[in-house]
């Protein structure tokens, strides 16, 4: 069977040498896309990628906006990401297996600035791994073209993404004075003013130049940063009915048949962990749950667990 190919043959009767009896059904032969695999070309984007938000307004130095509605791939080993600038950073496993990876590595959420310079985009919000969401930081560096040239994982669940752009290699191009509106550039100036008549403190000086930061868009308050990470996590640990509450049980109970049996493929062998009263106890992980977050960091099993 073509694995980009699905046929599917009908026969409704029998052939036999010779012309064929009155009556003998034909063989008739059906092609059909194949639909199989989440990251299938033939699927709409939305029936593959479920985002949690929408990305933040674009915002930066102006001459970065013509990065917006674009796109940038880069495939790494069986992975092929994508950063959206402004957008999105995604991953999608590439294999014809039914059920291989697509999904959100982060939403566009806001600038990470380090001495008054725009130093990376930081993609957040993105699909669930482990008890938190998937996040990426995307570093801008000069290239002679557009293009992602390195993704890395340095830690679980959290990316980093070099993005090459000649866009950026003016020495000038990411200071984030420049980039405010000229109201907020006055207000930096009163600021820079006071700190020099020692009207306030270094510690004022930094909490008021972030907030000139937050009023612009370029970062996010501490409120709606705890806001995010309220939707993302512990949310949806929360049951208004006893039916919802029985219907995610058996969600859980099903993932782990799952992960037992993904134990049993791999010769692991499953420890059921022991019953305890104290409640010390209860928030130290067992040998088969780090044994089961290791399988689901494990590349080649993301389609399986995710």
């Amino acid at each position: 069977m073509e694995m980009s190919l699905a046929r599917f043959v009908l026969l409704l009767g029998l052939a036999a040498p010779g012309p064929a009896p009155a009556g003998a059904a034909k063989m008739k032969v059906v092609e059909e896309p194949n639909t199989f695999g989440l990251n299938n070309p033939f699927l709409p984007q939305t029936s593959r990628l479920q985002p949690k938000k929408d990305p933040s307004p674009v915002s930066g130095p102006a001459h970065l906006f013509r990065l917006s509605g674009k796109c940038f791939s880069l495939v790494e080993s069986t992975y092929k990401y994508e950063f959206c600038p402004f957008h999105n950073v995604t991953q999608h496993e590439q294999t014809f297996r039914w059920n291989a990876y697509s999904g959100i590595l982060g939403i566009w959420h806001e600038w990470e600035i380090n001495n008054n310079t725009f130093r990376g985009m930081w993609m957040r919000d993105g699909d669930s791994c482990q008890s938190r969401s998937r996040q990426s930081k995307v570093e801008l560096t000069c290239g002679k073209s557009n293009r992602l040239s390195h993704v890395s994982e340095p830690s679980t669940c959290v990316y980093s993404l070099t993005f090459e752009t000649p866009l950026v290699c003016h020495p000038h191009s990411l200071l984030v004075y420049p980039a405010l509106p000229a109201a907020l550039q006055q207000r930096w100036d009163q600021v820079e003013q006071d700190l020099a008549d020692e009207l306030i403190t270094s510690q004022g000086y930094e909490k008021l130049l972030r907030a000139i930061f937050e009023d612009a868009g370029y970062l996010k308050t501490p409120e709606q940063s705890e806001l995010a990470q309220q939707e993302g996590g512990t949310k949806g640990l929360v049951f208004e009915t006893l039916e919802s509450c029985s219907e995610a049980h058996k969600a859980l109970s099903k993932e782990v048949k799952k992960l037992r049996s993904m134990l049993t493929q791999h010769g692991i062998p499953y420890v059921k962990p022991a019953e305890t009263s104290s409640s010390e106890n209860l928030g130290s992980k067992t040998p088969t749950a780090r044994t089961a977050e290791h399988l689901q960091d494990d590349p080649g099993l993301h389609g399986n667990t995710l």
